[in-house]
């Protein structure tokens, strides 16, 4: 456990240098991150992790003696530790990434592009939330006190919609499940969709993840599922039986034409500092579902979800959070119940089955 007012003490490995040192700098420009050392390769990782184990590791995929996802499985075999994947944005590498995420990988950071001041700046914010949400989270049975949240500007879901207005929308159409997660959701919504029978309501879902790594997540997914999964593109009816996943760095919205609903998927500002935003996700439902959609909150570091899921119960829609003993990190829940929106508040294996009361109960 992190003790409060202590620094999340970070270990760094990447065989780049230039990169070693663009993430020291990113992440301790937050007062509460500090870099304890930095790496080239797991060898010298597991010497500096004997002298002083660290709060958080991020660690590369690729790399020299050994590759990241064996050194992986090692901690977490001997000493379990917070560990953050660093990689960078490649297909092929977003299929490596699930194995991580498998072996114990708290999240997933896309390594900083050097000399775009632009994406340095909007990916550093990521970047210092994912080492963050790592320092909270709940490994087997250790509970870590949660870090408290930067001093970045927050953008709101005004930034890509209006909030909704007038009444709200009757139950005329298909029942649609709207899920937000993010640290330790990819687990979470595995344990999920499993138990979905194939007929299941449709289920629109944003999963905090870079770019590319939502395909590879949702391929995950559909071989596990009797549900069909699939990576959101626009204009993708939302259908029974059917999962649609936000892509990473775009934001979905659920839209209705007539008693039909579908997905448009659009750039955007970061919302709740993220791209995509369960808060646009949420606020398109009660804009254009009302009580026809069923909002769900899973674990995840931040308030993400909080303000849109508040929108959709007023609007009328049935909404769930993940309870703390569940979540890995009990941040997103934790702050969705505190702004008065959530009707139940549930453990994870109890959520699909409240997905199909809700179905029935139609």
């Amino acid at each position: 456990m992190v003790p409060p007012g202590k620094k999340i003490r970070v270990l760094i490995i990447d065989d780049s240098a230039s990169v070693r040192q663009a993430l020291t700098h990113v992440l301790e420009q937050d007062p509460e991150i500090e870099v304890m050392g930095a790496a080239s390769d797991p060898f010298m990782a597991a010497r500096k992790i004997q002298e002083e184990i660290p709060d958080v590791i991020t660690l590369d995929v690729e790399m020299p003696r050994m590759d990241g996802i064996t050194f992986l499985r090692k901690i977490m075999a001997q000493k379990p530790i917070p560990v953050v994947m660093c990689s960078s944005l490649t297909e092929e590498g977003s299929e490596t990434l699930m194995q991580a995420l498998e072996a114990g990988a708290v999240d997933i950071i896309l390594k900083p592009k050097i000399g775009a001041a632009d994406h340095l700046a909007e990916s550093g914010t990521r970047i210092r939330e994912a080492v963050k949400g790592a320092a909270v989270a709940r490994l087997g049975q250790n509970r870590r006190t949660a870090a408290a949240s930067g001093p970045t500007a927050k953008l709101t879901a005004d930034a890509v919609l209006p909030p909704p207005s007038g009444r709200a929308m009757a139950k005329t159409t298909e029942m649609v499940a709207c899920i937000g997660a993010s640290t330790g959701g990819t687990e979470a919504l595995r344990v999920l969709l499993e138990q979905l029978p194939a007929n299941s309501p449709g289920i629109v879902i944003v999963q905090h993840m870079p770019e590319k790594f939502t395909a590879a997540f949702a391929r995950r997914l559909d071989s596990l599922c009797e549900v069909a999964v699939k990576e959101a593109v626009h204009g993708d009816p939302v259908l029974r039986g059917h999962v649609l996943i936000a892509p990473g760095d775009r934001h979905m919205m659920l839209e209705r034409q007539g008693a039909r609903y579908h997905v448009a998927v659009r750039e955007g500002p970061l919302v709740s500092r993220h791209r995509p935003s369960v808060d646009v996700l949420f606020r398109s439902a009660a804009r254009s579902a009302g009580a026809n959609a069923m909002g769900v909150i899973l674990t995840g570091m931040g308030d993400d979800g909080a303000r849109g899921m508040n929108e959709m119960h007023q609007a009328g829609a049935h909404t769930v959070a993940q309870d703390e003993a569940s979540s890995v990190v009990f941040g997103m829940p934790k702050e969705a119940i505190a702004h008065g929106g959530v009707d139940r508040i549930l453990p994870l294996d109890q959520i699909a089955r409240e997905i199909l009361a809700a179905d029935r109960r139609r």
